[in-house]
């Protein structure tokens, strides 16, 4: 079965057939592309549309790779073991299987997504080299290995905010999820809002490109800030003609789902400002 997309995912071309090549060649699939693209949302999709379980291992600044395949709960143990309960004889009751783990245990071929592996240290990647290349592990509280029943299909994720090894980008095929150009992304829009208005539609993504296109802006909004924008302006009504807010501010109207921070805020009035003056 090939990966398409699906009536609520809409994808290009290219990353079909990125999906579908890291299928094939058994490799897990690394995707980058700037925060709020649906990187995380592709591997939802991808489970859904081959009918896939799906396990999520979601990285921050301290997950260990070890933290992926399984822990074990010493502090549990050793209480127990004071207090005299039965089940302190077999070690397997502290230990917790991680995503991994439960991917490699399943029956049928399973997914796996691996979410922005590069908010972890830098070794990070490294130390899954062997788990990824040769779908086991080593289990030193009972001294066993688990192989994996099915290989599993891998989408890992990046934001680019560090640099990945190069033996760990040699094992995964790459795919960089460009930001929806205009066509693309009123598809998106229409998924979510399948009845919204042309006219609406049109100046939103107006006023929304021509704020990802201001020079120096610190955030540019992502396609998931457009939708929640969209939504308040379809919720609340506003009319396509009152998108772009009124003359004395100039900013788009609910401008707080789209600008982050205040930097980018006033920047924005700054830059409206000069223009009016320079019209008049």
């Amino acid at each position: 079965m090939k990966f398409t997309g699906t009536e609520s995912y809409v994808t290009t071309d290219d990353l079909n057939m990125a999906v579908n090549a890291a299928v094939t060649l058994e490799r897990p699939l690394l995707v980058k592309g700037e925060p709020g693209t649906g990187k995380t949302l592709l591997a939802e999709e991808v489970a859904r549309s081959l009918g896939k379980t799906l396990y999520q291992w979601h990285i921050k600044s301290t997950t260990k790779a070890k933290h992926g395949l399984y822990e074990y709960d010493a502090v549990s143990r050793l209480r127990d073991s004071q207090l005299g309960a039965d089940k302190v004889e077999d070690i397997r009751n502290y230990i917790e299987k991680g995503p991994l783990w439960r991917a490699f245990d399943s029956e049928e071929q399973a997914m796996i997504l691996i979410d922005e592996i590069d908010k972890a240290d830098i070794e990070f990647p490294n130390d899954l080299l062997q788990e990824l290349d040769r779908m086991e592990f080593y289990v030193h509280e009972t001294q066993e290995t688990i192989k994996a029943k099915q290989r599993p299909i891998i989408i890992i994720t990046s934001n680019n905010e560090k640099e990945l090894p190069d033996a760990f980008l040699r094992r995964c095929f790459f795919h960089y999820i460009r930001f929806p150009d205009h066509e693309t992304m009123e598809q998106i829009v229409h998924v979510h809002f399948p009845d919204i208005k042309k006219k609406l539609l049109k100046e939103a993504l107006e006023v929304f490109y021509s704020l990802r296109d201001v020079n120096g802006i610190k955030k540019k909004p992502s396609t998931s800030e457009l939708l929640d924008w969209i939504k308040l302006l379809v919720v609340e009504d506003i009319s396509p003609e009152a998108i772009k807010g009124d003359s004395s501010k100039a900013i788009p109207q609910l401008y707080g789902a789209l600008l982050k921070n205040e930097q980018d805020v006033h920047m924005f009035e700054r830059l409206a400002f000069l223009s009016r003056r320079h019209q008049g």
